[in-house]
């Protein structure tokens, strides 16, 4: 109960944040000066009414799926939907960090799947236990983060081009790596997914809502994380306040590659296996969680609890529709609907 007590402190935390503004922000550059950045890029009584906003959203998909569908309105549902999103939740937590200084990462999930190789060579060849694996899946997706970084700061290459590279060498490499087949690691990994004690959440859920609430306190009480935003909100304002911006780029892409490192620990222990084919397309649906979450695509705007609400809007619309029997076909239709009017929603809040 602990983590979850966490989580629900750290949001009315961020609620009273918001609502009381971003005042005062020491230590960037020009305090007036990113702290104008800060209320214009995102005004606190807009912030507050997105996040009512998403909550209402996803109260009323429950409500409406409770309705129509079969038995969707059960602990079971909620506690399967919790357990099937730590993998995405974390990814959509690295992700909102590159988005907010305006790039993009189109490689987390063929990381997540190099990155998962890694830890089933280390776990089934080597014999190390998880706890001596897990570092090195997260080393090997931070050196690819970093590589994005780089390139793309570097050579002022656009991160779109480099992530869309990194993406096929990366899924290259977990064949490579597995010999193109699938692994089977078993039990030392399997308890990470496994249920637990009377809530019946995994402890990859406990540890990405942790995550959560460390990721949202990094972005809005760190320098760090005003850094981020600022340099995603105006950058040339960022460079003339002080703020040397191609670290804080090139941190974002690396925290996004740890963290798929981390995704891809909690994908494993899904099915007790490690498979080169492992996170195909769940880049779209991370991108798309964060932007349902009202993270603006032009950087400067956005949250990581807005993102793990946006990854609770996408497993709950996925799986409401899995339950009234919807056809594969009408899910994705419906999902693409969805991320589009999100899509307009960012830019009419842009134009505010």
């Amino acid at each position: 109960m602990i983590p979850v007590s966490v989580f629900l402190r750290a949001l009315c935390d961020e609620m009273r944040f918001t609502a009381e503004g971003n005042s005062g922000e020491p230590g960037i550059g020009t305090p007036n000066a990113v702290q104008s950045m800060s209320h214009e890029a995102r005004p606190s009584r807009l912030r507050l009414r997105e996040s009512l906003g998403l909550l209402a959203v996803l109260a009323l998909l429950v409500a409406i799926f409770g309705v129509f569908g079969r038995n969707f309105f059960s602990a079971a549902t909620f506690q399967q939907v919790a357990n099937q999103v730590p993998a995405l939740t974390v990814l959509a937590v690295g992700l909102t960090f590159v988005i907010l200084t305006g790039g993009i990462d189109l490689s987390v999930g063929s990381v997540m799947a190099f990155s998962g190789s890694i830890l089933g060579l280390a776990m089934v060849d080597t014999g190390l236990p998880l706890v001596a694996a897990l570092p090195l899946a997260m080393i090997t997706g931070s050196f690819c983060g970093w590589v994005n970084g780089f390139v793309s700061v570097r050579f002022r290459v656009a991160s779109f081009i480099v992530t869309l590279g990194m993406m096929q060498i990366a899924r290259g490499l977990a064949f490579l790596a597995t010999d193109s087949e699938t692994r089977y690691i078993g039990k030392p990994v399997e308890a990470l997914g496994s249920p637990v004690g009377g809530l019946g959440l995994s402890p990859a859920i406990l540890l990405a809502l942790l995550l959560v609430v460390a990721g949202q306190i990094v972005l809005r009480r760190t320098v760090f994380g005003r850094r981020v935003l600022v340099v995603g909100a105006n950058e040339e304002a960022a460079i003339y306040s002080g703020i040397r911006t191609r670290p804080v780029r090139i941190a974002v892409f690396v925290l996004a590659g740890a963290l798929a490192g981390l995704a891809a620990a909690f994908d494993c222990a899904k099915l007790g296996s490690v498979d080169p084919n492992a996170g195909s397309g769940i880049e779209l649906s991370a991108i798309a969680a964060v932007v349902v979450g009202g993270t603006s695509l032009m950087g400067g705007r956005g949250s990581v609890f807005g993102s793990f609400l946006g990854v609770l809007i996408i497993a709950t619309l996925g799986a409401g529709l899995a339950n009234i029997g919807a056809s594969e076909p009408l899910k994705l239709l419906i999902t693409g609907l969805v991320i589009v009017l999100a899509a307009i929603a960012d830019v009419c809040r842009g134009r505010r």
